[in-house]
């Protein structure tokens, strides 16, 4: 068997479990980049992954403590989705991906990495930046900072 090493991941699934919830936390407790919350509506928020696949990885999380779509009401489902379209555009227009993935990972056996708190990942994505170079090369492809990005997607939301 082929084994695939990612040394670079081993920080994040090294970091000692929380206690409370981080979605519930961040809008609570922390301000500006700290936070990398980039908009806050009335039922959701929009935050920046500390720990994006890509470059503008972000994603969109009810206010609300939950850990299904079922958990948050019409208004706030349909806000969230309005915010994942507002991001969807925003991405674009800042970075011009050729394509976009969305997605929701609802519970651990799902993928979800924060299952307890249902999310939004909204991704740009281009052509190359799922190769072997992360894996192989040790190196990820993300050709900005983090505080550089949240400056940039701040600004237009």
């Amino acid at each position: 068997m082929d084994r695939l090493w990612n040394p670079w991941r081993f920080q994040y699934v090294t970091k000692e479990k929380r206690e409370g919830c981080i979605f519930c936390e961040f809008p609570r407790v922390r301000q500006g980049v700290q936070n990398l919350i980039v908009r806050r509506a009335r039922f959701n928020f929009v935050i920046l992954n500390r720990y994006p696949y890509t470059t503008g990885h972000l994603m969109v999380v009810p206010f609300k403590h939950t850990d299904s779509l079922q958990g948050i009401d019409d208004d706030a489902a349909q806000e969230l989705f309005e915010l994942v379209r507002a991001a969807d555009h925003k991405l674009r227009e800042v970075y011009h991906p050729k394509g976009m993935n969305l997605g929701m990972n609802q519970g651990e056996a799902a993928g979800a990495g924060i299952a307890e708190h249902i999310h939004m990942h909204v991704l740009p994505r281009w052509i190359g930046d799922a190769n072997f170079l992360t894996v192989i090369g040790e190196t990820r492809i993300l050709p900005e900072e983090l505080s550089d990005t949240y400056r940039k997607l701040k600004a237009i939301f």
